[in-house]
């Protein structure tokens, strides 16, 4: 459902970039980035506030921390976009690297929309706890920046669509398939892991209040069911 959501956030989104044109402002775009900032921070926090231990929290995210550094989760997410970025870029007539007007905004637009922390940590709460309203959130701010991407990189935004569904939906369903050994303490406690890891998605990538590597927390996800699983 949270997939779908957002499949169909992005093409609205560029649908309505590719009408706009180059006709939005960039202050719109940063008001509007800052607001959902504003919000997904809230969100977070609420998230957070049903942990029934919160050191048990801590600890998920210290070792999740530990673990994501230690495995350059969030390097090697660079690394990724860097390499589909190079294997789709074409050599231009004049010797210069360059792409197409397409490839450049269905590269662009996927790697945003797929290389992050929210897309896992949304993906899994969607197929482990039915729970979207992450996926949710990720829509709109895919929709605003479909949008932007579409008014000046044209229509291979919205192709972008495509490697969500596959991609995201790919997680969830895997996700499913580990609901029934589950139980709801270690849900509750997987949903409080995340609510931090959407703060440093706050924090870092929409308010740009200061760097985080979000992605590095995301082992926290796994250790924060088990840790619960131990001890509650």
């Amino acid at each position: 459902m949270g997939t779908a959501i957002n499949v169909v956030a992005i093409i609205v989104g560029g649908a309505i970039g590719l009408l706009l044109g180059p006709r939005l402002p960039e202050r719109v775009r940063q008001t509007v980035v800052a607001g959902m900032g504003l919000f997904t921070l809230a969100y977070a926090l609420k998230q957070f506030f049903t942990t029934a231990n919160a050191l048990l929290v801590l600890g998920a995210i210290l070792i999740g921390a530990l673990l994501g550094e230690w495995w350059g989760i969030e390097a090697g997410m660079a690394r990724l976009g860097s390499w589909l970025e190079q294997k789709f870029s074409t050599p231009a007539v004049d010797g210069a690297t360059g792409s197409s007007t397409f490839v450049r905004g269905f590269l662009s637009a996927s790697l945003i929309f797929c290389i992050g922390p929210m897309a896992i940590l949304g993906a899994i709460q969607d197929g482990v706890t039915g729970d979207y309203s992450t996926l949710a959130i990720k829509s709109i701010l895919d929709g605003f920046i479909a949008l932007a991407f579409a008014s000046s990189l044209g229509v291979g935004v919205l192709f972008s669509a495509l490697p969500i569904l596959v991609y995201q939906g790919a997680i969830t369903l895997l996700a499913v398939q580990v609901q029934t050994v589950v139980t709801p303490a270690m849900m509750t406690e997987m949903t409080a892991a995340g609510g931090i890891i959407l703060m440093g998605v706050a924090v870092s990538s929409l308010l740009e209040i200061r760097p985080i590597r979000a992605g590095n927390f995301l082992p926290a996800l796994v250790v924060a069911p088990i840790l619960a699983a131990i001890f509650l």
